[in-house]
C-alpha cells in the first residue's frame, strides 16, 4: 500500500527525476576526470617520447632543433640573459634546464640554483658540465608531476626556456598557479616560447609542440591569483614581453617571444598600462579602429599618412629604427618592407603588441616588438639611426628626460620624427582644461615643445599646418564606414558603428565650421582645441635632424571613444 501511494504521488517522481539528474551529473564528472587523466598521461608520454628521440645526440643542435644552433646560441643566449631581472645571490629555479645552455651562467650569479629536466640523460649531461658548481642542485622530474613541489615563497626567480610549449593548455594553467605559490613576494617568472609556428629546421617525424598565440600565455599568467591565509591577494604583473632579436635578425622571425612577470599584491596600482588595456585600447576597440584605418593601423590615414611622414626620414637600407608607441605595427612593417630597415617597436599596451605580433606572421620583415615603458627603458648610447613616435608622448609627464634619452640613443646624424598633441600658449579654456585632465595628458604649446627638444640637444624647429589634409582624410574614412554599415554592424555592433560615425561627424563639423577655422588662425583658446583635433605640425632640426609632427589625425578615435 505504501509503495502504491508513493507511485501515485507526483512529488515522488520529481524527487526521482532530481536524483537521476544528479547521479548522471556525477557520473559525467567522474568520466571527464578519468578522460582528463588519460589525456594528460598520453600528453606526457607523447612529449617524453619526442624528447627521448631528439636527445640521442646531446648537442646544442639537437636541443635547439636547428642546424645553425651554434651561431644562434652565440647571439640569443646573451640576449636572453640580459633581459633577466637582478638575481645576484638569489634563489633561482630553472625549469626545462636541458643540457645546461643557461645553467652555468645562471649559477655564476645565483646564490642557489635548482636545474630540473624530465629526460634523465639530458639532466645528467647538464650535471656533467656544471656539476662542479657548488650552488647547483640537479633534479630529474616532470614539471607537471604533483609530487614536484617547492616551499611556498622560497624562490626569487623561476626561469624557463622552451618549456610551456611542451605542456597542454591545462598543464600550463596548473603550473602557473604553482609558480606563483613558490615565488617570494616581488619574485619574478621568466619564460620564452616558440609561438605560431616552428622555428628550427630539423626534420621531425611528428611534432607535438603547441605553437600557441602569445595572448594565450599572457591571459593565463595575467589571470593567475593567489590568496594567502591573511586575506592578501597576489597576482602576476607583466614587466616585459618581447621578440628575441637574434631570431628577427637571422631569420626575420618574430615568433620567439619571452615574458617577464613579477609577483605583486593585487592592491598595487599598475597605473597607466592597466588603463590602456582595459579602457582605451581594449581588444575590441583596437579591431574597430583597424577596420577604419586599414590592416595594421590604428591611426587616421593609415598607410597613406604613414607613407608621407616616413618619406621625410630619408631612411637607408640597414638602418635601425626605434618606434615609440608602435601600436599594432603597420608603420613598422611598412618601413621594414619599403626601406629594408630593422625596426624595434615598443608600446606600453599589452594588447597592442599582441596584435602586432599576430600581424607579423609570415611577413619576414626585420621588425621586433616589445611591451615596454619608454620612460624606464634603457638602450646603449648610439643604438638607433632614427626614432619615430606617433601621438604617444602626450602621455609622458617628464618629456625633457625622455628627449634627453632620445638624444643619447641616437647615432651621430640620427633623425627623430614625433607626432603629438599640443595646445596654444596661455591658459586653456575651462572646457579644454577639463578635457586634458580627464585623459591625463601633458600638453604644451608648440614653442615650449620645441624648446624642450632644443634643451635636449636638438635645434632649428619649424612648423607646418595640415588642417585641410586632415579634413579630407576624415571625409574619406567616414564615407567608407557609412558605405560598409551593414558589414560593420555584423562584425561589431550598431553601438560601435554609431560611436565611430558620430565621432567622425563631430570632428568634421568642428573642422569645417568657420568657428574652428577661425580658431586655428587667430583665437588662442579655441586654437588649443584645433591643435588637438585638427592641426598637423612638423618640426625638424638638422644637427640630429628632429622632425616633430603634430598631427591630431593620430589618436583621434581614442579621444572620441
Amino acid at each position: 500500500m505504501a509503495t502504491g501511494r508513493c507511485l501515485r504521488n507526483p512529488r515522488f517522481f520529481l524527487c526521482l527525476r532530481d536524483l537521476v539528474y544528479w547521479v548522471c551529473l556525477l557520473l559525467r564528472e567522474i568520466l571527464a576526470f578519468f578522460l582528463r587523466c588519460k589525456t594528460t598521461e598520453q600528453e606526457r608520454e607523447l612529449q617524453k617520447s619526442y624528447w627521448i628521440e631528439h636527445s640521442f645526440d646531446l648537442t646544442v643542435e639537437a636541443m635547439m632543433l636547428d642546424s645553425k644552433a651554434s651561431d644562434l646560441d652565440k647571439e640569443e643566449r646573451p640576449e636572453v640573459l640580459s633581459l633577466l631581472p637582478p638575481y645576484e645571490g638569489k634563489s633561482v629555479l630553472e625549469l626545462g634546464a636541458g643540457i645546461g645552455r643557461f645553467t652555468g651562467e645562471l649559477a655564476d650569479k645565483a646564490g642557489e640554483l635548482v636545474a630540473l629536466d624530465f629526460i634523465e640523460s639530458v639532466i645528467k649531461k647538464n650535471e656533467c658540465i656544471n656539476g662542479h658548481r657548488q650552488n647547483v642542485k640537479f633534479i630529474c622530474a616532470d614539471v607537471t608531476s604533483p609530487e614536484l613541489n617547492f616551499s611556498e615563497q622560497s624562490l626569487d626567480l623561476i626561469f624557463s626556456n622552451w618549456l610551456l610549449m611542451y605542456l597542454s593548455d591545462k598543464e600550463v594553467e596548473n603550473l602557473a598557479e604553482r609558480m606563483i605559490k613558490w615565488l617570494k613576494d616581488g619574485g619574478y617568472i621568466f619564460f620564452r616560447e616558440s609561438c605560431f609556428h616552428q622555428s628550427g629546421d630539423h626534420k621531425r617525424k611528428n611534432n607535438p609542440t603547441h605553437y600557441r598565440e602569445p595572448r594565450f600565455y599572457t591571459k593565463v599568467f595575467k589571470e593567475c591569483h593567489l590568496y594567502d591565509s591573511s586575506g592578501n591577494v597576489f597576482e602576476l604583473s607583466l614587466i616585459g614581453c618581447k621578440c628575441i632579436g637574434a631570431y628577427v635578425k637571422s631569420k626575420k622571425n618574430q615568433n620567439q617571444i619571452c615574458w617577464i612577470w613579477q609577483k605583486i599584491n593585487s592592491d598595487t596600482d599598475r597605473g597607466f598600462q592597466k588603463f590602456l588595456d582595459t579602457v582605451q585600447y581594449k581588444c575590441s576597440g583596437i579591431l574597430r579602429y583597424e577596420r577604419v584605418f586599414g590592416h595594421g593601423f590604428v591611426s587616421t590615414g593609415g598607410i597613406d599618412t604613414t607613407k608621407e611622414f616616413v618619406s621625410r626620414l630619408d631612411l637607408h637600407p640597414g638602418e635601425k629604427v626605434l618606434d615609440v608607441g608602435c601600436g599594432i605595427g603597420g608603420g613598422d612593417f611598412y618601413m621594414a618592407d619599403k626601406y629594408d630597415v630593422h625596426v624595434v617597436g615598443i608600446d606600453l599596451s599589452i594588447n597592442m603588441v599582441s596584435f602586432a605580433l599576430e600581424r607579423a606572421i609570415g611577413l619576414k620583415y626585420a621588425v621586433e616588438f616589445e611591451v615596454a615603458d619608454c620612460t624606464t627603458k634603457q638602450y646603449p648610447d648610439g643604438s638607433f639611426d632614427v626614432i619615430y613616435s606617433r601621438d604617444t608622448i602626450l602621455h609622458i609627464q617628464d618629456k625633457p628626460a625622455l628627449f634627453r634619452s632620445f638624444y643619447k640613443w641616437l647615432k651621430p646624424g640620427g633623425r627623430v620624427l614625433i607626432s603629438d598633441y599640443c595646445r596654444s600658449a596661455g591658459s586653456p579654456s575651462a572646457e579644454f582644461a577639463e578635457y586634458i585632465k580627464q585623459r591625463g595628458y601633458d600638453l604644451h604649446d608648440v614653442k615650449a615643445y620645441g624648446q624642450m627638444l632644443r634643451e635636449a640637444g636638438f635645434d632649428e624647429v619649424f612648423a607646418e599646418d595640415r588642417t585641410d589634409q586632415f579634413i579630407k582624410v576624415l571625409e574619406k574614412e567616414l564615407n567608407a564606414v557609412e558605405k560598409d554599415k551593414e558589414a560593420f554592424i555584423n562584425d561589431f555592433s550598431e553601438e560601435d558603428y554609431n560611436e565611430i560615425v558620430g565621432g567622425w561627424k563631430a570632428k568634421l563639423v568642428r573642422s569645417c565650421s568657420g568657428e574652428q577655422k577661425w580658431v586655428v588662425e587667430t583665437t588662442l583658446i579655441y586654437r588649443a582645441r584645433i591643435a588637438v583635433d585638427l592641426s598637423d605640425i612638423s618640426v625638424y632640426c638638422l644637427s640630429a635632424t628632429v622632425l616633430f609632427v603634430q598631427n591630431s589625425s593620430e589618436g583621434i578615435p581614442e579621444l572620441e571613444a
